[in-house]
């Protein structure tokens, strides 16, 4: 039984008064179907690209999806509005991609990208992001994201960019990645930018330390450090030039 359907009236001009009725069901695995001959039509028959959209800003979000829903071989499976959703919606929906905004409540977009990796690596991921840093593509290469796309892309370019990604293809914004190329290295530890993201979001050096099983004097002296390494005049000083270099 469909899940939902969308039916509209289709006119052929080559002959006057000649319709054709076709519905397209709206569900996890919606092929096109053809309503006189009850048979799949077009390559949507054969397989749909099943995505999952992350993204926290509703109007945003509804717009990517109904962009993608106009495709006719690329179908939305589950929204989610926070990080901490994303693996318990592809584990549930099993989508062939997540299109995952990078700067997301809870977990941000690159965290979750890295825990998809690990535990459900057959769910390539797409991120869309605003921030055109170098430092912020780096990072996504290092979480083994398939594609990585700017908001500012015509919207024309994400249909194709999901059907890269499906295809097994890395899609990577241009103008990024030259920058990227000649960019300079993160000077500090994946321990540092770690220990740094979560102070970036108000933990307490205490629960840092639990978080990570360490002692609160370990935390304390990393994050002096952290401040040296980046030349930075405090703590709050040094969130700021790794957010802006795209570290964090």
């Amino acid at each position: 039984m469909f899940n939902s359907l969308e039916c509209r009236q289709t006119v052929d001009s080559s002959a006057a008064g000649n319709s054709a009725a076709w519905c397209r069901r709206s569900g996890p695995r919606g092929p096109m179907i053809d309503m006189v001959t009850g048979v799949g039509c077009g390559k949507g028959a054969k397989e749909m690209i099943k995505v999952l959209v992350a993204e926290d800003m509703h109007i945003v979000r509804g717009a990517l999806v109904a962009l993608l829903q106009l495709e006719h071989d690329i179908e939305v499976v589950a929204e989610c509005s926070t990080g901490d959703e994303i693996l318990a919606k592809a584990r549930e929906f099993r989508p062939d991609i997540a299109l995952i905004d990078i700067d997301l409540p809870g977990k941000d977009g690159l965290t979750a990208a890295a825990e998809l990796h690990g535990q459900l690596p057959g769910v390539r991921t797409l991120i869309l992001t605003s921030l055109g840093r170098p430092g912020t593509l780096r990072r996504a290469l290092a979480s083994k994201v398939s594609g990585f796309l700017s908001k500012d892309a015509p919207s024309e370019k994400l249909a194709g960019a999901v059907r890269e990604v499906a295809a097994g293809r890395r899609v990577l914004d241009g103008d990024l990645a030259l920058a990227a190329w000649d960019s300079e290295d993160c000077p500090l530890t994946d321990r540092e930018v770690e220990i740094l993201r979560l102070a970036s979001i108000g933990t307490e050096p205490g629960e840092i330390a639990e978080q990570l099983f360490l002692s609160t004097g370990t935390i304390r002296n990393a994050l002096t450090t952290i401040v040296a390494k980046l030349s930075a005049r405090n703590r709050l000083d040094a969130i700021r030039i790794a957010r802006e270099a795209g570290w964090l």
